[in-house]
């Protein structure tokens, strides 16, 4: 399997959201093996709010989820056509993977 790191590039605030949904949606249509890791790069940071110190996760990319994969048409489709995706970065019909 040739997988690669991709970019995904989903509405804010629903990333977490959207790896659930192209994990799940995975399973469903048999392509699991496709996928190989998809995650949402966060850390935690302590936010000072109303005076009060809070453990807060903060994402790395905003609006990014980064998927390995191995690209194919179905894999593609799949990820393309997943609730609040705006699709891949980068330019061109297919996706560029990431160096």
């Amino acid at each position: 399997m040739s997988a690669k790191w991709y970019i995904v590039n989903a509405y804010s605030n629903f990333e977490k959201k959207v790896a659930e949904a192209i994990r799940s949606e995975a399973v469903l249509k048999g392509l699991e093996e496709r996928f190989e890791e998809i995650i949402v790069p966060t850390e935690e940071v302590v936010e000072v709010r109303r005076g009060r110190k809070v453990n807060a996760e903060r994402k790395y990319f905003p609006g990014y989820v980064l998927v390995k994969m191995d690209m194919t048409d179905e894999a593609y489709h799949l990820v393309k056509n997943t609730p609040r995706v705006s699709g891949f970065l980068g330019s061109g019909k297919r996706p560029l993977p990431v160096p």
